[in-house]
């Protein structure tokens, strides 16, 4: 029986910068990662290894997979637009519709995949949100 997604990989020509996007940016921390024979990171989230991401030297071609974006539960909707500012990184926020409205922000990691961080649809946003969204 399925009971949760466990994790998600990455690959990356860029360990560093990949690092410091999920690490400085979104708050997910270093953890322990067992000796692959390629290099790598275990990202954590709340004790879990949520994102493990290979270190490559290039990229391969053609890339595999057809993963459209992967989606983190977050708090905190306008200090995280403030940093995404503070970072230059472009986002798009809306709201879901049906009965839940979630805030949802949009953006793409210095590979290229599509991040989506989900709010409660009780915090508070910027009033200047809609201008706010770069994308």
């Amino acid at each position: 029986m399925t009971l949760r997604m466990d994790h998600f990989t990455i690959v990356t020509d860029q360990l560093e910068a990949t690092r410091q996007f999920y690490v400085d940016l979104l708050g997910l921390e270093v953890g322990p990662r067992p000796p692959f024979p390629v290099d790598g990171l275990w990202l954590y989230a709340d004790s879990h290894p949520m994102l493990h991401v290979i270190s490559v030297e290039q990229m391969p071609e053609p890339r595999r997979g057809v993963l459209d974006h992967m989606a983190f539960f977050s708090s905190g909707l306008g200090s995280m637009l403030d940093k995404l500012d503070d970072h230059n990184v472009r986002y798009r926020i809306i709201r879901a519709p049906g009965e839940n409205r979630t805030w949802q922000v949009f953006f793409k990691d210095p590979n290229d995949v599509e991040v989506e961080l989900d709010f409660d649809a009780e915090e508070t946003p910027p009033a200047d949100w809609k201008q706010r969204s770069k994308r």
